[in-house]
């Protein structure tokens, strides 16, 4: 009932009687103040006039379950939300939610990580109260083979959310950063549970660095945050919810076509590796070239010195003036 009277109070904009929540949720006068008491408690400013009702003033940043339930209008993406102030890592509650039988399209979300990794088993710091640490659970039918993909979908998504939430303009750096000012504020990260042709489940993870005022000396010049870059503080739960807009049309967009044909031109106009040139570095195998953008199944197109056009899948790309790379 809380996410509900939260709801409603955001919703209407004014007052709402306190006979009106009583009768729109069949619960007496005394449940409801126990639950605006609990609201007020969580550091929801709420007004309260006699004959006129309850009027939400100010909502906190917080990414508690009622909160991000109250801000979140998709039909199914984040829906339903599981939330813990603290937990090791997102992908990995998510992954036993996975095992549980949880639904399509349960975000897991956590105020605090304890054991957050990125890309290649990196750590990922994961401080509480400044940044979103969230994972979407899938249970698609297309075959395993489509699932890296899931992965541009979410960045995609994020650099979209982002822009559309703060103003900031959000790029990608293939495949699955984020930057803002060529600088990283989000790494997303898709692990899955398969058989040879069908998929369990999959999920993909998000860390975004929101609110975050400084950052240690050795990662100062590689990493940013969005309160840094645009000098306001934004509310986590209402970017969050953006983000499940956003992944919600972009995901159903990719699985009409089951590939990136539909979503590639949104994504390369949003690549900072475009027209840039790159440094490719595979196992064993090291060279510069020149990106153009990715193709329909998320490989990143490059044109190397002797002219030669590859499709690289895997490996570290850096681009040049991103990330140190000079």
């Amino acid at each position: 009932m809380k996410t509900e009277i939260l709801k409603v109070l955001r919703e209407s904009g004014g007052y709402v009687s306190g006979q009106q929540l009583c009768d729109s949720f069949g619960v007496s006068r005394t449940a409801v103040w126990k639950v605006i008491e609990q609201l007020k408690k969580e550091g929801y400013e709420i007004e309260a006039v006699r004959s006129r009702g309850y009027r939400l003033v100010e909502s906190p940043d917080v990414m508690g379950q009622a909160e991000l339930e109250s801000l979140i209008r998709t039909r199914w993406a984040g829906r339903p939300v599981v939330y813990a102030s603290e937990t090791d890592s997102t992908n990995i509650q998510a992954k036993a939610l996975g095992e549980k039988g949880a639904s399509h399209g349960t975000l897991f979300v956590a105020d605090r990580q304890t054991a957050g990794k990125g890309r290649r088993g990196r750590s990922w710091e994961s401080p509480a109260g400044t940044s979103i640490y969230m994972t979407v659970l899938l249970r698609p039918g297309f075959l395993p083979s489509r699932a890296p993909m899931l992965t541009l979908v979410m960045a995609l998504s994020v650099a979209e959310g982002i822009t559309g939430e703060t103003g900031l303009l959000a790029q990608i750096k293939w495949p699955n950063d984020i930057v803002v000012n060529r600088k990283k504020v989000c790494g997303i990260l898709t692990e899955m549970s398969a058989e040879v042709d069908y998929i369990n489940y999959v999920v993909t993870g998000a860390g975004i660095n929101v609110n975050t005022e400084c950052f240690p000396r050795e990662i100062a010049g590689t990493a940013t945050s969005l309160y840094i870059e645009g000098g306001a503080r934004v509310r986590r739960a209402k970017l969050a919810a953006r983000i499940m807009e956003r992944y919600e049309e972009n995901y159903e967009t990719f699985l009409a076509a089951e590939d990136l044909s539909r979503l590639k031109s949104a994504y390369n106009r949003l690549l900072v590796n475009r027209g840039k040139e790159v440094r490719i570095l595979e196992p064993g195998n090291e060279y510069e070239a020149v990106a153009s953008g990715i193709n329909d199944t998320g490989e990143l197109i490059v044109t190397a010195r002797d002219g030669s056009r590859r499709a690289i899948f895997a490996g570290e790309v850096s681009v040049r003036g991103v990330y140190g790379y000079v």
